[in-house]
């Protein structure tokens, strides 16, 4: 039974790898792939665009909103900081100013307390006559105001449109509270609620909106006062009224807590509630109201609080997208109908060439790197043809290319086992010759055999390219330990190598060819004695060696030629290869290697005045450890790593 399963499994496996899309021919997979390149991209452009259209309806709907609903908040709060510029102006006149502060007084009826005498009396009427006068004007000038009432501290009013319901004090009022708990500060108090406070006119409390400020004593603060102005709701509604969205969409707005300021006839909601408001001062969001899928869109006013809503059916937005749909579907159902008959031309065109081309390359595979024949296509099948014949005629240049570097490699490799030889062969030389030397007694001949040996020795140094900082110190001693027995008192040495500097790697011979450089151009060059000094320290996170002399020094115009040197040491190498010139050939190598090594920030720096000496600075970077292998970046130039300044080896 197990035997049957594997069996019948084997057989369905073997169905499916032959059903793959790789498994078949190159025409039918052709003619797959073009039918699937065909109807799948315009299924998702269909998609993309009923989607794209979509999105840009809704942002265009809702950037057309908003802009509505900016600029009904523009309008209200323009209106309102009318009233606040007005409270400022009623605030600021003298006779106000003199009631606020109970210097004249008015009773609910008649206006004026019965003053001592008639002149007092007759200028308390003049006054409240004048300050009634002056508030007129405003009511006159704005006809929205439906009324203007001042309010003192001690309670008593003056006011031409408004009055109190009952004899109690206006300063219990809610209104009042607030205005005065908000000293100075202009408030929208929003519609009237069960206040002791009526018109002539006898406004509903849905017919006005109220807004107020406190009046301060400059010097104490306290609160003199309030100036309460009620506004006509048709203000509101004139800003709103004319506002439509979509068909049947309209514009409401509320206060901060969402009860309804102005709401049109008609509403598809009658009230919003305040938890469907999201937190910032503007967004949108959607709502079920009785079984209709609604869209809301709101901003709030920062100056009254207010709330400006945009309110609309949401399949409105979804009817103009609804033809769109019908030409996307049109457009994919053609398309299907051409990739059909198309792929299968495309496909026998492109399958012929490419069956060629496949033969060619089993033939290179052969290793047959002849050139195959093609057609004069100039489409890309025979672009890629005429391809394949340059990559074979490379190939073939490559190989024979690699065989003859290969060559070349053995030959420079064996050349360079040569040229070990005979600095070996010299460096066992020369020490036999010093210790016959010592055996003889001679011990002159045998230092300076010995410091020649150790030159040699570390100059060597087993092939590689760095060593420790104290062996270059060896190096440079013996050196200069051979320059002192030829020039004896004329030459004097300072070594100024701190310990823990010692065991850095430094690039092998960097001192040597500026000691002599300083040595043959500078010291010999000198009346006198003259002094070399070599120092290393740390500056700015790398290696700096610096070699001193008090020797001739050079003119401005040499320093200018040899930094124009140091700019580009390889070519001026070349150029004193060639027979133009052959000072300074050592410092050009140090700057070469040193370039090449680890970068153009990295190398010589030169400064010299004539008659006083030249300073020598080469500047290398940090290496604790003796680096394995030194990559070469695009340019020839070793790779440092930028980071820490260790010279890195990558694979």
């Amino acid at each position: 039974m197990s035997l049957s399963l594997k069996r019948i499994r084997f057989g369905m496996k073997g169905g499916l790898q032959r059903l793959r899309l790789r498994n078949m021919p190159l025409r039918y997979q052709l003619m797959l792939l073009f039918l699937f390149f065909a109807i799948v991209p315009s299924v998702g452009l269909g998609l993309l665009v009923n989607w794209t259209v979509e999105r840009i309806v809704e942002r265009q709907v809702e950037g057309h909103t908003m802009q509505l609903i900016g600029k009904v908040n523009e309008a209200l709060d323009s209106k309102m900081e009318n009233l606040q510029n007005m409270t400022y102006l009623i605030g600021f006149d003298p006779d106000i100013r003199a009631f606020m502060e109970g210097k004249t007084d008015s009773d609910g009826h008649t206006g004026i307390v019965e003053p001592d005498n008639d002149l007092n009396q007759v200028r308390a009427q003049d006054q409240l006559y004048g300050i009634k006068q002056y508030l007129q004007g405003f009511t006159t000038l704005y006809p929205e105001i439906a009324g203007i009432v001042l309010v003192n501290g001690n309670g008593k009013y003056i006011s031409n449109e408004m009055y109190p319901r009952t004899n109690q004090s206006l300063i219990q009022e809610e209104w009042y509270k607030s205005a005065a708990g908000k000293a100075g500060i202009f408030t929208v108090l929003g519609q009237p609620s069960q206040r002791n406070i009526t018109t002539h006119v006898r406004y509903k409390d849905s017919e006005i909106v109220s807004v107020a400020r406190s009046i301060t004593d400059e010097t104490s603060g306290r609160v003199l006062g309030v100036i309460m102005i009620d506004l006509k709701l048709r203000t509101v509604s004139q800003a709103a009224r004319d506002v439509t969205l979509g068909k049947s969409g309209y514009v409401m707005v509320t206060d901060a807590e969402g009860r309804s300021v102005y709401m049109p006839d008609n509403p598809l909601v009658e009230q919003i509630p305040w938890a469907w408001f999201q937190s910032g001062d503007s967004g949108t969001f959607n709502g079920e109201v009785q079984g209709k899928e609604l869209l809301f869109m709101y901003q709030s006013s920062a100056f009254t609080g207010w709330r400006t809503v945009g309110v609309f059916p949401a399949r409105e937005t979804i009817a103009e997208v609804r033809q769109i749909q019908f030409y996307v579907v049109s457009f994919v159902f053609v398309v299907c109908l051409f990739g059909l008959s198309a792929s299968l031309r495309f496909s026998r065109s492109i399958a012929q060439p490419i069956f060629r081309l496949m033969s060619y390359m089993r033939r290179a595979e052969t290793g047959n790197l002849r050139s195959g024949r093609w057609s004069d296509r100039a489409d890309e099948i025979g672009m890629l043809g005429r391809s394949f014949n340059r990559m074979l005629a490379q190939i073939r240049q490559l190989m024979s290319l690699n065989e003859l570097r290969e060559r070349q490699k053995r030959e420079a490799e064996m050349r360079s086992l040569q040229e070990h030889i005979k600095p070996h062969f010299l460096y066992n030389t020369l020490d036999t010759i010093h210790w016959m030397a010592r055996k003889k007694g001679v011990d002159d001949v045998s230092e300076m055999v010995g410091a020649l040996s150790r030159l040699f020795r570390i100059g060597l140094s087993k092939g590689n390219d760095y060593i420790p900082l104290h062996s270059e110190i060896e190096h440079i001693s013996s050196y200069l330990q051979i320059q002192q027995t030829r020039y004896r008192d004329r030459l004097q040495c300072e070594l100024i190598i701190p310990e823990e500097l010692r065991e850095l790697f430094v690039l092998k011979l960097l001192l040597q060819p500026i000691v002599e450089n300083a040595i043959y151009h500078g010291i010999k060059a000198r009346r006198g004695p003259g002094t070399i000094r070599i120092e290393a320290k740390i500056a700015d996170g790398k290696l700096s060696l610096t070699v001193q002399d008090n020797g001739a020094g050079m003119s401005s115009e040499r320093l200018r030629e040899m930094i124009d040197l140091l700019h580009a040491p390889l070519e001026s190498m070349e150029t004193q290869e060639a027979g133009q010139g052959g000072k300074s050939y050592g410092m050009l190598n140090v700057q070469a290697r040193l370039q090449l090594s680890f970068g153009e920030e990295y190398g010589i720096r030169l400064d010299s005045k004539e008659g006083e000496g030249t300073c020598v600075t080469i500047i290398q970077p940090l290496m604790k450890e003796l680096p394995q292998t030194l990559p070469f970046d695009n340019e020839g130039r070793r790779r440092v790593n930028e980071e820490s300044g260790y010279i890195r080896s990558l694979d």
